[in-house]
């Protein structure tokens, strides 16, 4: 009998090492978008880890070398390297997104708790002023924000937030809606609790739960559109290096000095579509 359970032990031991590297093998895009979005936040906290020049001062000398083993994205028309400039581009692109993402989670779970918990007129107008929102076309309407409040990634930050809190409001009204017939907010009540008490312990924090796929989406998204606002000039004001300003910065070489508008514009477009597919893992595993 000793026997055979020693058998098995070693018998399931391979099995065991085994189970991460299948793991992986499944999942590597998962693991690779997990990397990338890693990587990001890496350069935006401590950029000087990763690059030796400063960002910010001009080299004339090397003005628009292509790329090389010194310089891996080339440099701009200033004789900057292109490769430190898009590493300190990603604190200014992160910032902005996650300003707008805060802006919007909490102007939008605001609006969704008050909506969604007094019901009736409150709802109705509340829900009419968000319908107005969404049937604006989004980034017009953060446009017209950010022009309003001045230039700036903290501004283009809370334009966009201010944008998408409409979307955020309407899935929180509807987990509201859920919460207000539960067992927990009956007995709050009943132990006669105040509304603002009940919101902000039991309602609230269990409506917020299911929004951590869509917050991960809109992080992507206001990645995008940070970028844009900053292409357009009114996000990141120069010499300040973003993402979105490196490609403005690029545009007038892009027949002849391709480098300057590629690396900046792929480094957008990994960082999204690796939010996006970790939203889209945290969805499957919440169905």
């Amino acid at each position: 009998m000793t026997a055979v359970l020693e058998h098995e032990k070693y018998s399931q031991a391979p099995e065991k090492k085994a189970a991460p590297l299948r793991w992986l093998g499944a999942n590597w895009t998962l693991v690779l978008a997990i990397a990338v979005v890693a990587t990001a936040l890496l350069w935006a906290l401590v950029p000087h880890l990763f690059v030796s020049y400063d960002p910010l001062l001009p080299d004339p000398a090397n003005k628009l070398k292509p790329p090389s083993g010194e310089h891996w994205f080339g440099t701009d028309q200033l004789g900057r390297d292109l490769y430190t400039r898009v590493v300190y581009g990603a604190r200014a692109s992160l910032l902005g997104s996650a300003v707008a993402v805060g802006v919007g989670v909490l102007v939008g779970s605001l609006l969704g708790a008050l909506a969604g918990w007094f019901a009736g007129f409150t709802d109705s107008a509340l829900m009419r002023v968000i319908d107005v929102v969404l049937a604006i076309p989004g980034f017009l309407l953060a446009i017209t924000i950010v022009v309003l409040l001045g230039f700036g990634v903290l501004q283009a930050g809370i334009a966009v937030g201010l944008t998408t809190s409409a979307t955020f409001a309407r899935l929180i009204r509807s987990e509201v809606l859920k919460a207000r017939t539960s067992t927990y907010v009956e007995a709050a009540i009943t132990s006669g609790a105040s509304t603002l008490d009940i919101l902000r312990r039991h309602v609230i924090p269990n409506s917020i739960a299911p929004t951590v796929s869509l917050i991960t989406v809109q992080f992507g998204i206001a990645i995008i559109w940070i970028a844009s606002l900053s292409f357009l000039g009114l996000g990141a004001q120069p010499p300040e290096p973003e993402w979105g300003r490196l490609v403005s910065d690029g545009r007038n070489y892009i027949a002849t000095r391709g480098w300057l508008t590629l690396w900046p514009g792929l480094t957008v477009v990994a960082v999204v579509l690796a939010t996006n597919h970790i939203a889209h893992h945290i969805t499957r595993r919440q169905s």
